[in-house]
């Protein structure tokens, strides 16, 4: 019984000694709030002056009546005639993908017969023969080999025309 009161002790002056640290900490605010009022009190500082625009020179444009150098009419003669590729012509799955990104992992057949098998990036194999077209430059195959496709792409000479340029899709090592 004696140990129940004294708890009682016990926990009725740990509350006042708590009420007491508690009452203790609300007297230091004074000088926070003097801190406050002085720091509001002081002027701000100068803002940094703008910057001075530029002032830009016009110019004046000149050359209206001389000949426009992109102009198709002054290409020549090599924009009518030659090599164009056909824009009439269906596009086949395999001119989605660059050429370099083609892979040639093969060969079925033989003689006339002989077909390749290129991989696109797409993970699917597919089969290539002569007059297939291959790549983003109008490549025709013209050749199929154990070893290599051959095609001819069709370039831009710059000029409004077109070039025929040979490339090859050579057999990869693995």
């Amino acid at each position: 019984m004696r140990l129940t009161s004294l708890s009682r002790v016990f926990r009725l002056a740990s509350v006042l000694l708590l009420c007491g640290l508690l009452a203790a900490c609300g007297s230091g605010r004074g000088d926070l709030e003097k801190w406050v009022a002085e720091v509001k009190a002081k002027p701000a500082p100068p803002l940094d002056p703008l910057p001075v625009m530029q002032q830009f020179e016009t110019f004046e444009y000149t050359a209206q009546n001389m000949r426009d150098p992109f102009d198709q009419a002054f290409s020549g003669e090599g924009s009518s005639s030659g090599p164009r590729p056909d824009p009439g012509r269906r596009k086949q799955t395999l001119e989605m993908f660059s050429l370099d990104s083609l892979k040639m992992v093969g060969s079925l057949g033989g003689g006339k017969n002989l077909v390749a098998l290129v991989m696109a990036p797409d993970k699917v194999t597919y089969r290539v023969m002569p007059g297939v077209y291959l790549g983003q430059s109008d490549g025709r195959v013209t050749g199929v080999y154990e070893d290599r496709i051959e095609l001819v792409e069709l370039v831009p000479d710059g000029a409004g025309g077109w070039l025929e340029r040979p490339a090859k899709l050579a057999l990869e090592d693995n």
